[in-house]
This record gives C-alpha cells, structure tokens and sequence, in this order.
C-alpha cells in the first residue's frame, strides 16, 4: 500500500506581473520547487500540520507563466514568486475550476484588481517622475480596510513577541554577566552571596515566563505547552521553595551553578527567537540555541538535583512545610519525602524536554541526511 502524500497549506495571492505563494511549512531545508509545462512543482522536508515529513503538492496555473519561480526560506514557511508571462489578472490561480482543498487565498497581501492597478500606477508614477509629493485620497474597499486590520494584528502579535524575548535576553544577559565578572574578580568566593546579587532579576525573569507558557496554551505560538509548564514549574519550585524558603540554602555554591547554567541556556534561546520574530536568520545564533542545550540542560538538572539533595536535612531539620495527618491516622509527613519524589520528575522532565529539543534539533538540521526521491 503506497503512503499516502502529505500536502502543506498553501496561500497565493497575485499582481497583474507576479503570483505570490506561501507555503506553511517549517524548519524547511532544500526543497525542490520547479516549473514544467506550467505546472508548479514542490516537494520538501518540513514540519507541518502533520507533523515533521515530506509534504508536496503540483498547481497547474491559469495562464501562462515563466519557468523559474524565486523562493525564500524563512524560519516559519516558504515564500515562492512567479513572475506572468503576460501582464494581466487573472479570475483565478489554477487551470481547474474547482479549488484544490489545500489552497487558500493570502490575505496578508489580497488586493482586489482595481487596487493593484493603483498599485501598479503608484509604482510606474514613483519609477518615472520620483517620489510625488501629494496623492489624492483613496478610495479604500472594505476587504482592504479589512486586510489592514488583519495584517496590524499580525504585526502587533509579532512587536509583542519582539519585545517579551528582549526583556528575557535582557535580564538573563545581565545575571550571565554579573555572575561572570564577580567570578572573574572574585574567583570561589562570589559562589557564597549569589543569591543575595542576583535573585531579584531572577525572580523577575521567572515570574515573567509564566507568559511564555500562556502564550503557548492559547495559541499565540506554536510551541507545545508541557515542555513549557514543566520548565516553569520545575525552575520557579527550585528558586521560591527550595531557595527563596531557606537562608541556609542560599549562601550555598550550588546556587552560582544553577544560576549560571539557567542564564547561559536563556540568552540564546531568547536571542534566537527575538531574531525570529523579525524573520532575521543568524546562523551562528541558530546552531547555538539547538546545539548548546545537548550539555548544558543535563548539567542544569545536576545543579538542580543537587540543590534538592543538600536541602532535605534542613528541611528536615526545620520541619518547615511538614505536617500532621488528623486522626486516627496521625502520621507526621516530612516535606523531605515529597523532596525525594521530585528528584525522580527532575529526570523524567528532563527526559522530555530533551526528546523535544532532540525533535526541534533533527527538523533543523536532519533534513540534509534524508534522501528525497
């Protein structure tokens, strides 16, 4: 039995001399686009609403077109131009009349044919004679008004983004650097007050990726929600109970590591993604943020796991956060064994954050190991 072909959402949109598809796909490398008989051919490696595989799809176009389309890949999707052979608009993209089901109209660039010529004329005006320096008012449509206002929402959920990464960066940079320097001068002794320098910014930037995770569960990114939760939760457990609770733990060594090791993950991962947001690819950049995490989150969860260790005789010692079954039971419940039950989900979190950065890491750069036939 054949496997049955995969097709990827695509979006067009057209001018009187272009055709603009984009193609929703991520994490693409090297696909295979060409024109034959004027038929759009694509074939490529990406993650899809199906998952991380070989999706493709063929478009026989209206009228005719010339056969060597433009593409760029993007970190979210394939944007592919094909220039007409003959200036005109078309009533629609394909030679079929009925619309293939994975096709839709874009509406981050829909003009409707008496705007695209303004367009057209605007641009011949500009080419021409310069720069005019008055227009008369035009006449908006309602599906344009509509458009903008849908193209603003993009655009304002893109600055929001922007502008949480740069806070992140911001603020893990600046324990990075703090930490560093104090080591440089310092040396062993900046271990000791660590906490005491640093821990205001790192409560901020904890309690602020708590919008990182709401923006995963509402659709505001793509991102899956548990390996998310279970950062969150995991790291603010270690810096509100373990730390933020007991002063014996905060003079401790142990918290320079995770403080270190937390902030050298963050500046990265949030440097990645804020360049993301403005479709800016730094291929430095990239291959740090999926390859640094390969030692450096097993080194964190160490950190952590140690931290936990070193605190269940002071919490046992303390008997803060233990307490008393009511009768007849009365049996005295240590924190301490709720302590040893989560040293096992530091591992198991740690396992699934893993296999989903290993996923992220083989869509980015596993493509060039697989044959497409």
């Amino acid at each position: 039995m054949e496997n049955q072909v995969l097709t990827p959402h695509v979006y067009w949109a057209q001018r009187h001399r272009e055709l603009y598809l984009r193609v929703e796909l991520s994490d693409v490398q090297n696909p295979a686009i060409s024109i034959t008989e004027n038929v759009l051919h694509f074939k490529a490696q990406g993650h899809g609403a199906k998952g991380d595989n070989v999706y493709e799809f063929h478009l026989e176009f209206l009228d005719l077109v010339k056969p060597e389309p433009f593409y760029k890949l993007t970190q979210r999707q394939v944007n592919i131009t094909v220039q007409k052979k003959v200036s005109q608009w078309w009533e629609r993209l394909t030679k079929q009349e009925k619309r293939p089901l994975f096709l839709a109209p874009d509406f981050d660039r829909w003009l409707d044919e008496s705007d695209a010529e303004m367009e057209l004329r605007a641009k011949s005006f500009r080419t021409n004679h310069g720069e005019p320096t008055s227009f008369r008012p035009l006449r908006i449509p309602l599906r344009l008004t509509a458009l903008l206002c849908f193209t603003a929402l993009t655009n304002l959920r893109k600055g929001y983004l922007f502008m949480y990464n740069l806070v992140q960066f911001l603020g893990f940079s600046w324990i990075f650097v703090n930490l560093t320097v104090r080591f440089c001068i310092l040396g062993k002794e900046s271990f000791y007050d660590t906490f005491h320098t640093v821990a205001d910014m790192m409560y901020f930037c904890q309690m602020l990726a708590v919008v990182e995770t709401i923006n995963a569960a509402i659709g505001v990114t793509t991102s899956p929600v548990l390996p998310s939760l279970i950062q969150l939760l995991g790291r603010n457990f270690i810096l509100f109970i373990i730390f933020g609770t007991m002063e014996e733990m905060q003079n401790k060594a142990v918290v320079f590591f995770v403080f270190y090791l937390w902030s050298a993950i963050e500046i990265f991962r949030y440097s990645f993604y804020m360049l993301t947001c403005i479709d800016m690819d730094w291929k430095v950049l990239t291959w740090l943020r999926y390859t640094l995490w390969i030692p450096l989150y097993p080194l964190g969860c160490l950190a952590e796991a140690i931290s936990v260790i070193q605190s269940i005789p002071i919490f046992n010692e303390t008997g803060r956060f233990s307490f008393t079954l009511p009768y007849p039971v009365k049996i005295k419940v240590r924190f301490s064994f709720f302590l040893q039950i989560y040293l096992i989900m530091i591992f198991l979190g740690l396992y699934i954050n893993f296999r989903h950065l290993y996923k992220q890491r083989r869509r980015r750069y596993g493509q060039k190991k697989k044959k497409i036939h």
